[in-house]
């Protein structure tokens, strides 16, 4: 591959969609929304001894959201849609090979959704202006946000060369994003009321209080009951964009154990679906009191596996396919084509 060549058709990507007056529009909303949830969060964190780390964990989420909602758009029809405008054909018989024309659209692609995330450095400064943001939550979060926008862009890209229509290949990738962000929870909480345990609860009770002590019942109660297994399931969420950000955030703690911002929480509850749940349980109104012991957030992480970089790789995987099948169909010249298809 010939990098000058790349870097020409990168230029020329975004010298086009960079004329487009929808294109700063949608910054201008980009900001807006963002100046909203920076106000809120500010609000909704204000009881909080780490106000600046819960926020910032707010504003990069969700710009995350708002980066996976935009970027289809963006990349879904980059390569189908100038076949369309019969502008795909004469760069197609320049020096510049596929390979080439894949990696210059995606990089565009890339860059385009990186526009947002910079649209998001100010309010990210004034959450950690705040104070409480640890600077490795900030390199680990700001380089997972980077690389979930290449994925979801090379993704957009490599449909719309696979698929010759611009409509089918954005509502495709609409429905990949969506599998991965909405779809894996949706899964994991089918299958795991689907793999059901059954729970065996012993336990007995006082039957008569006195002055020197109480009167025990002889008899235990036994109830059975069917749980879910969600820890048989949770590696169905590895894929997620928002666990992958969330798992490879180092965790910070408060004075009781427990994390102060939204990466914490996330990564907790991914965390605590993986711990197996007591399937034989004794509960004694006789016994004498003891002190429960709880267990931490710490604890909890320290006694569970994390999931980002299978996750992570995961969905590289899936785009590098994508994007090998993309190569095949976009390559000159071709054997067939699909009926309708503009060439020129």
């Amino acid at each position: 591959m010939n990098v000058r060549r790349i870097r020409t058709l990168v230029r020329l990507e975004l010298i086009q969609r960079m004329r487009s007056v929808a294109w700063y529009v949608l910054l201008g909303v980009f900001a807006l929304l963002l100046i909203g949830v920076t106000a809120l969060s500010f609000l909704a964190w204000s009881g909080s001894g780490d106000r600046g780390a819960g926020v910032y964990s707010t504003v990069v989420l969700v710009t995350l959201l708002l980066t996976l909602l935009v970027s289809p758009t963006l990349s879904g029809n980059s390569i189908n849609g100038d076949r369309d405008a019969a502008t795909l054909a004469p760069v197609q018989v320049t020096l510049a090979t596929t390979g080439e024309i894949l990696v210059g659209r995606f990089l565009a692609a890339w860059a385009t959704g990186l526009a947002f995330a910079v649209v998001a450095v100010p309010f990210l400064v004034i959450a950690t202006l705040a104070g409480g943001v640890n600077p490795v939550t900030v390199l680990v979060s700001l380089l997972i946000l980077v690389i979930e926008i290449g994925v979801v862009a090379a993704i957009g890209t490599a449909l719309s060369g696979i698929l010759a229509r611009p409509l089918f290949s954005v509502a495709t990738t609409y429905l990949v994003v969506a599998a991965l962000v909405i779809g894996t929870p949706i899964a994991v909480a089918l299958v795991s009321f689907s793999v059901r345990s059954e729970v065996v609860s012993s336990y007995r009770v006082v039957v008569d209080y006195t002055d020197t002590g109480v009167t025990c019942s002889d008899d235990w109660e036994t109830t059975t009951y069917e749980i879910p297994r969600p820890d048989t399931v949770w590696w169905l969420l590895a894929a997620n964009p928002f666990v992958v950000l969330a798992d490879a955030i180092p965790l910070q703690y408060d004075r009781n154990g427990w994390p102060p911002d939204l990466f914490g929480a996330l990564k907790l509850a991914v965390r605590s679906i993986q711990q197996p749940p007591e399937l034989e349980r004794t509960y004694d109104e006789c016994a004498p009191a003891v002190g429960d012991e709880q267990t931490s957030g710490r604890d909890m992480v320290e006694g569970t596996v994390p999931s980002w970089f299978v996750g992570l790789g995961v969905q590289v995987v899936l785009a590098g396919a994508l994007m090998a099948w993309a190569y095949r169909r976009t390559r000159t010249p071709a054997r067939a084509l699909p009926r309708g298809t503009r060439i020129a």
